[in-house]
């Protein structure tokens, strides 16, 4: 073959224009060559004239590689290509249509749409669905290209390419619409006006797009049918909505074509959710989502969108109101935020963005005053309002505000529905999103200054309306109106009793009779609760009765007469609830036994009762049987839901959020379903924190709810600090304080894992929990309290105070898990009310919290006590820099506790805070928290424990103000403190073991603060001595002060828990003195140059306080003797003559202070020895102190006296003091010639402390000094019978001369010495009997002991006797008060009428008559002759 025919057989075959030209192009064309390469293309193409190959090839990707290129030139050569192509298309066409004689637009149409029929060409197909694959969306763009640049020369004519697009009533392809609009080719407002049938295939064709199904994974596809539908609304709202002020009358037609379109499309969106279409779902959804402010700006104006959105939200209000007002009462409580289809609440939310709550709630107003609504919807709308927007509640309150004014100015019924429609909807929702419907028809209605509270007119208006409403009523309503009725002024009563009594009737037609009301009144103001959670409350108020008081009270046994069906059907099925019992019966176990014992239980029912709960104990776990109507199992479904919130809280989609917590809460009310619309504000919560959380379903629920709260924490924590964060915490929490009882379970829970599995918590759990309490704590004026449940009831507490005692600081483990959940707990409330101010800051963080980082910081730090929380002056610069850093610290697993501490502690705000009263640790509190510390597992040794004690006495708290909490520089108020916790640490101790066992008395920091004590008084007495001073005074009184002040009687006849108090508070006060220095107890003062001891003040301590608390009684302690003893001693030393003033001294006490006299002169053999070896001491060289010696001598005398040396000289001493040695020795037979000799104020004194013997044995059986005691009386009493002194000693009122001696006993003892002087005088002789009846005043101290033993006897304060009487004594109390009256009966007939006096005679006589009127008439008969006959009295 020659070069030329190989030449000719190449031109002729058939090739295209880009492989002529790669197959040239051998090097880079340069710019300058581009004329020339046209002209040779040109050329070329006369050989080449087929359009449709021509613009195939404008379509295809690859011509861009024609021409590659570098360094970003790539764009520029495409666009270079794509306008050669065009301009070799439109040369071609000029050509072939003048050679055919059409105009050019023509051809190119024929030309372009033959191209979009070849690349749609599975139209066919895929048409309904309106979506290209994406290699026919890549060569279609390329021709919308080619086209716009034929568009741009003035070959192509749009409005033509589409009539031959639409030609045969072909369906155009919404992409293909979309690509013509985005290319400005033919634009969608130019289709909708020459395209008379647009609205058929339009709205066919959207409805096709959202049904589109996307396939997994083709991100593209499903980007392209969100921007074709975005581009489609756009162009409809801009078009149809667009505000103008004289439109035309194509723009009207415009405008109510494309409103026809969206509102198509917005009925087929509420036919699906309304389930009229039932395979929508999915593409509705998707309409949803194109309801978007994104719209904005693009193709519709702002204004538009308003009116867009706010027309869409009229349409859903209005659509099909099928429902009437009836319907709408009756079927409120279905129509929920949870309840409601979440389509139509995401569609509300959708709506309602771009506006305020306040431009909504009017828009609704307005909407509800000039259409027919649909109540459904206007319901669920407001629950998605209140819902996604929580600060709504006061917009709300004050739309029904102006609803019910309006009302009642107009007596409009509209509005009146309206108004209470609308505030039971929101009650619906939860007390976390508005009031409960009780509790706004009390604030609306329930007082004098109500609404309806003006006129009569308005009154019968109300309850007329109220009347109309009662056939639809639910029955939680109709119970609201009656248990809380309008204010109704008196003389108006029967109108409202007329309402109900219509109430009540339809309440018995709905079987919900009056009886189901409960026995007591709901002041917490419950707003739906069904009759079992009635019931419910009816049990615990009835348990908690019986429990304060022992009783049952009267209105069970009422209701157990009166209202049987209720007591028997409702209120024993809650209370006979199988549980298992515990081993030790509580209260309600008693209650139970105690109805069954009153037959108020059947026999068959509480058989059933226990064989229920002897089962449930069997079983390994309980079992919660959950009445449902829901299919699906409510514990996936909250795991499910849980999940979603967490992906929620990350996001940041804070409506959605919203949405999902109100879900939650519904699916929580299923699980908790006791009492979900209790108002929590005002309720108790019990918590039994000794028993187990039963059952285990709640356990694993409330373990849920706790881990996916910290894992939120811990994911937004990552993401963003606490103060940068949404609100999710908070309302989380919310929604826990909903339910009661999920919050019990709840709380519950909580205290078991912080009390008693800390050690199993990790550091991300910790940091949950740690945030959980603070919001809890936040959150404080929705919390109920809390009553720790133990042996015995605690006062309810703030929630996060209870929770804080689950942390106890007693041993090294307790202390650094406290230490770490409180610096977590601080420091995400520091940073979490970062950006509030400081009042609002506060109530982020838990004071009970802060309190123990106080405590524990400086103890486990030591550097942090060398910067004390010094007061902080203003911020540091570096204090926004500080917050992150903390919490970033905080939440770094890395870090040590430790760092996190001391970053805290250096905290400016942390500082700041102290300055806080209700923050500042008080060195009481730090005292109490410190005597808890079991010194075997305390986490600093001795050493370090004593350094850290006396720094924080002695260089913190001792100097910081008062008002601090210090003690303001005094060492005194710091003694005080350290006194007072000393005292207070048992009685702690015993209600803190009722919370934690491992707490015991022994081991405690008792010694160690003891020795702070001991270290403070001995530096306050070295201060003193160095400084010249005898003011030691000031310690002495310091400590007797404290006591009076413990000591002091609350009322004037204290109970016997009072009573056993005082004794208490009295024995651990003298161990503590025993351990004092003994000289403080003994005042040295300066008098006239000279010092003096002063024992006023502990005169006054034994005769007030010790006397009461003696065993044996009339007894002080040996070791409480000795050291009162010798700090008399020790003070002495002071003075200038030791040994006169203990002479002095002591002569003071034997006249003031009977009591330490005679307990020194029983302990002498004991106390001699001591007191001897500490004067020879003290006072070296000087003669032993008289007074002394006479102690000594007096006792030797009386052992005389018992070996029978009568003979023996009676030493110069006081009659108390002989008495007392005397009572001591004397064995009480064959002794009655020393008797003679004595003194008979002497006999008379010995008498009294045998009697008092005499009492204290009947007191206390176990003193076996019963028989002596009786026998040294009888011994006595021959002796003193004829004289009227020893009838002084049992007249307390009238002793005299031996007043002092009551001072030796407690006010018991000396009560009953009626008692003694009967018991005693009964067993003795008859001849000795007579000899007292002629004895001088001793009818009259007879009877008046007779009145008071009445009176002992009628009060229960007789004692019991002996278990093993003698032969001639009386046994029971009410036989010696008789023996006493045939006595008194014979005495007083014995007696001369002169034995008493006129006024004496008049005295008993009153007193008798008021007890025993038989003793005042033979008074009158005996002693008053001129009254035998009361008839001559009369005449």
């Amino acid at each position: 073959m020659s070069l030329r025919a190989s030449s000719c057989e190449a031109l002729t075959q058939k090739r295209t224009v880009s492989s002529l030209l790669a197959g040239r192009v051998v090097k880079r064309p340069k710019r300058e060559d581009a004329p020339r390469l046209q002209e040779a293309t040109l050329q070329l193409l006369e050989q080449q004239q087929d359009l449709s190959s021509l613009l195939g090839e404008a379509g295809n990707p690859d011509l861009h590689k024609v021409f590659p290129c570098q360094n970003g030139e790539q764009k520029e050569s495409g666009g270079v290509t794509c306008a050669l192509t065009a301009s070799l298309l439109v040369c071609e066409l000029r050509r072939q249509a003048c050679q055919l004689g059409v105009p050019v637009a023509v051809l190119s149409v024929k030309v372009v749409l033959e191209r979009l029929m070849e690349i749609t060409g599975a139209e066919d197909k895929a048409h309904s669905k309106g979506l290209l694959t994406s290699s026919q969306r890549v060569q279609l763009c390329v021709l919308m290209e080619t086209s716009k640049e034929l568009l741009s020369q003035g070959a192509l004519c749009p409005k033509l390419l589409w009539q031959e697009y639409r030609r045969d009533q072909r369906l155009p392809n919404l992409e293909v619409v979309y690509h013509l609009h985005f290319h400005n080719i033919f634009t969608l407002k130019s289709i909708l006006e020459c395209d008379e049938e647009v609205s058929v295939w339009l709205m066919s064709q959207l409805k096709a797009l959202c049904d589109r199904t996307v396939p997994q994974g083709e991100e593209e596809t499903n980007q392209v049918q969100h921007k074709v539908l975005s581009a489609v609304v756009g162009v409809l709202v801009g078009s149809g909505l667009e505000p103008s002020q004289e439109p035309a009358a194509a723009e009207r037609r415009m405008s109510l074509l494309c409103c026809s379109v969206l509102d198509h499309m917005l009925y087929w969106l509420l036919d699906t959710v309304d389930g009229t279409l039932q395979s929508a779902g999915a593409g509705a959804q998707l309409w949803i989502e194109i309801f978007d402010a994104s719209l904005c700006g693009v193709s519709a104006s702002a204004e538009a969108l308003q009116l867009f959105f706010t027309h869409s939200l009229t349409q859903t209000l209005t659509y099909k109101p099928r429902l009437t007002v009836s319907d709408a009462i009756s079927l409120q409580s279905e129509w929920t935020f949870a309840k409601a289809s979440r389509m139509l609440t995401s569609l509300f939310h959708k709506l309602a963005v771009i506006f305020s709550v306040e431009q909504l709630l009017g828009h609704l107003r307005q909407v509800l005053e000039t259409h027919e609504v649909n109540w459904k919807h206007v319901l669920c709308f407001l629950s998605a309002l209140l819902v996604y927007n929580p600060c709504a509640q006061p917009s709300l309150k004050e739309l029904l505000h102006t609803l019910l004014s309006s009302a009642f100015q107009g007596y409009d019924l509209e509005n009146m529905i309206t108004a209470f429609l609308l505030a039971r909807q929101g009650a619906l929702e939860g007390p976390g999103v508005f009031h409960s419907y009780s509790n706004w028809f009390k604030m609306s209605f329930g007082g004098g200054s109500s609404y309806h509270a003006t006129s009569k007119k308005s009154l019968v208006f109300l309850l007329k309306f109220l009347s109309d409403l009662v056939p639809f009523e639910p029955p939680q309503y109709l119970k609201v109106h009656i248990l809380y009725p309008p204010y109704v002024a008196a003389k108006h009563r029967s109108l409202l009793m007329e309402y109900v009594s219509l109430a009540k009737t339809r309440l018995a037609d709905l079987k919900e009779s009056v009886e189901d009301m409960g026995l007591y009144e709901d002041v917490s103001g419950a707003g739906a609760a069904s009759v079992q959670c009635q019931a419910v409350q009816d049990v615990e108020k009835a348990v908690s009765l019986f429990e304060s008081t022992g009783r049952i009270s009267a209105t069970v046994m009422e209701a157990s007469i009166f209202r049987r069906p209720y007591f028997l059907t409702r209120f024993l099925a809650a209370l006979l609830t199988p549980r298992v019992l515990p081993v030790k019966a509580d209260a309600r176990m008693s209650f139970i036994d105690a109805l069954r014992k009153a037959d108020k239980i059947p026999a068959a029912q509480y058989s059933s009762y226990v064989d229920s709960c002897q089962k449930q104990r069997q079983q390994d776990r309980s079992v919660v049987r959950l009445d449902t109507q829901e299919k699906e199992d409510p514990v996936e479904v909250l795991k499910t839901q849980l999940e979603e919130l967490t992906e929620l809280v990350v996001e940041g989609e804070d409506g959605e959020m919203s949405a999902q917590l109100s879900r939650i809460s519904h699916t929580l009310s299923v699980i908790f379903p006791g009492r979900p619309d209790q108002l929590i504000g005002q309720t108790v919560i019990k918590i039994h924190i000794n028993t187990p959380l039963a059952p285990e379903l709640h356990v694993n629920v409330i373990n849920m709810i706790l881990r996916n709260f910290c894992q939120c924490v811990l994911d937004t924590s990552r993401a963003k600090p606490p103060n940068k964060q949404s609100m999710w915490a908070s309302r989380f929490v919310s929604v826990l304080l909903g339910n009661t009882q999920l919050l019990s379970c709840l709380i519950h829970r909580l205290w078991d894992l912080l009390h008693n599995q800390a050690s199993s918590l990790s550091a991300a759990q910790l940091l949950g929990l740690a945030a959980l309490l603070v919001h809890l704590h936040s959150s404080m004026s929705l919390c109920p309290l809390v009553q720790l449940l133990t042996h015995r009831l605690s006062e309810p507490l703030a929630l996060g105070e209870a929770l804080s005692l689950a942390l106890v600081c007693n041993t090294h483990s307790s202390m650094l898990f406290c230490v770490r959940l409180c610096v977590a707990a601080v420091s995400y409330g520091i940073c979490r009310g970062d950006s509030l101010p400081q009042e609002q800051q506060q109530g982020y963080i838990p004071s009970s919290l802060y309190k123990k980082l106080q405590y524990l910081i400086p103890r486990l730090l030591p550097e942090a006590r060398r910067g004390a929380l010094a007061p902080c002056a203003l911020v540091s610069e570096s204090h926004e820099e500080s917050q992150p850093s903390l919490w970033s610290s905080a939440t770094d697993t890395s870090a040590s506790w430790r760092a996190t501490a001391a970053l805290l502690w250096r905290n400016p705000a942390f500082c700041h805070i102290q300055h806080t009263p209700q923050y500042q640790l008080s060195f009481s509190e730090w005292l109490a928290t410190e005597l808890r510390v079991q010194r075997s597992q305390d986490a600093l040794p001795d050493p370090e424990r004593q350094e850290y004690q006396q720094w924080a006495c002695s260089e913190l708290y001792l100097s910081r103000p008062e008002e601090h909490g210090g003690c303001g520089g005094d060492s005194q108020t710091l003694c005080s403190h350290l006194l007072n916790a000393i005292m207070d640490q048992q009685q702690s101790d015993q209600s803190l073991e009722q919370l934690d066992h491992s707490v015991k008395e022994r081991g405690t920091c008792m010694p160690d603060i003891l020795s702070r004590l001991q270290e403070l008084v001995y530096e306050m007495e070295v201060t003193e001595l160095s400084c010249g001073r005898g003011s030691r005074a000031d310690v002495c009184d310091l400590l007797f002060e404290l006591m009076s002040q413990r000591c002091s009687p609350t009322s004037a006849s204290p109970s016997i828990s009072t009573q056993l108090g005082l004794q208490h508070t009295l024995n651990t006060w003298n161990r503590v003195v025993l351990a004092l220095p003994a000289v403080l107890l003994i005042k040295v003062k300066a008098e006239g140059g000279r010092s003096t001891l002063d024992c006023s003040k502990l005169i006054q301590h034994v005769n007030q306080h010790q006397r009461k608390v003696c065993f044996p009684a009339g007894l002080l302690s040996c070791h409480l003797t000795t050291h009162l003893l010798k700090g008399l001693l020790c003070a002495s030393v002071r003075c200038g003559h030791p040994g006169q003033e203990v002479n002095k001294a002591w002569s003071q006490l034997s006249l003031h202070c009977p009591l330490l006299l005679v307990s020194t002169v029983h302990w002498w053999e004991r106390v001699s020895p001591v007191l001897l070896s500490l004067w020879a001491r003290v006072c070296d060289g000087e003669p032993v102190p008289e007074q002394l010696q006479l102690l000594t001598d007096c006792r030797q005398w009386a052992s005389s006296l018992e070996k029978g040396l009568s003979r023996c000289a009676v030493p110069v001493a006081a009659d108390l003091l002989l008495a007392a040695s005397l009572h001591e020795a004397w064995p009480g037979r064959g002794s009655r010639a020393a008797l003679d000799m004595l003194r008979q104020q002497v006999l008379v004194l010995l008498l009294f402390l045998c009697v008092k013997d005499y009492l204290s044995s009947l007191l206390y059986p176990q003193d076996k000094s019963h028989e002596r005691a009786r026998a040294l009386c009888t011994e006595l009493l021959p002796v003193l019978v004829d004289s009227a002194d020893w009838l002084l000693i049992f007249k307390p009122t009238e002793q005299g001369v031996y007043q002092s001696i009551t001072m030796v006993t407690s006010d018991e003892f000396t009560r009953l010495m009626p008692w003694a002087f009967y018991s005693l005088l009964l067993q003795q002789s008859g001849e000795l009997l007579q000899r007292a009846v002629c004895c001088p005043g001793f009818l009259h101290t007879a009877v008046l002991c007779y009145v008071s033993l009445l009176q002992l006897f009628l009060d229960g304060h007789t004692p019991t006797p002996t278990a093993q009487p003698s032969a001639n004594q009386i046994k029971e109390p009410l036989q010696i008060l008789s023996h006493a009256k045939q006595f008194l009966l014979r005495a007083i007939s014995q007696a001369s009428p002169s034995a008493l006096s006129s006024s004496q005679l008049r005295q008993l006589e009153s007193q008798c008559a008021e007890l025993d009127q038989e003793v005042a008439a033979a008074l009158s008969v005996h002693l008053d002759p001129p009254s035998l006959s009361p008839e001559l009295d009369f005449m």
